[in-house]
């Protein structure tokens, strides 16, 4: 993976409601760690079990939220490529993973976008020493959020018996490819701190 470089993100402080760190006082120690590894995600929960798998939920265009519109520099009710995922450490969802490519980035650059089906996302995205990654924003999602519900129905279909708590942790980044963005969004559920550290 390449050194960052600038991209003319489309967003300010008066936007902007993801925090640049995540406040330790506010969430388990647990998982500090989890929310500030730049590294890959696929790779850190894959050397934690025996058996990793992704779970794709939904894939397709869709809208996006306002605050990911702004991020990606797209128009008001401007579609994108949309992706969800449940990650899977030895059959337990531990992240629900939400990735958005702009309809004008699908061609060229992150044609891998498609076809990727059950693949995970974040092998392709650090074994391309051509990618770079923007630092890490993370946000604690609750109900008032719709990507909290979209994580919700997620589990509750693929696992029922896990409980939902009232609000997850989410961290965020973008991801570029020749001046192309790709937005990767992990939300971590409560299973995540069951592996081991």
């Amino acid at each position: 993976m390449r050194p960052l470089i600038a991209f003319p993100l489309h967003t300010g402080p008066r936007h902007e409601t993801w925090l640049a760190h995540p406040p330790r006082a506010a969430m388990p120690a647990a998982l500090l760690p989890w929310m500030r590894d730049a590294g890959s995600l696929t790779a850190r929960i894959r050397a934690r079990c025996s058996r990793f798998a992704v779970q794709v939920v939904r894939q397709e265009l869709a809208r996006v939220h306002h605050d990911e519109a702004l991020l990606l520099g797209l128009r008001a009710g401007e579609r994108a490529w949309l992706r969800e995922v449940l990650l899977l450490a030895d059959g337990r969802p531990v992240v629900f993973a939400r990735s958005l490519l702009p309809r004008r980035n699908v061609r060229g650059a992150w044609n891998l976008f498609h076809g990727i089906g059950s693949r995970p996302l974040g092998a392709a995205l650090f074994s391309d020493p051509a990618i770079s990654r923007l630092p890490l924003a993370c946000r604690r999602l609750d109900g008032r959020d719709a990507r909290y519900h979209r994580a919700r129905i997620a589990l509750s279909r693929y696992a029922p018996a896990q409980r939902m708590p009232r609000a997850l942790w989410t961290r965020r980044s973008i991801f570029l490819l020749r001046g192309s963005a790709l937005m990767v969004s992990e939300a971590f559920l409560p299973e995540i701190l069951e592996l081991p550290r």
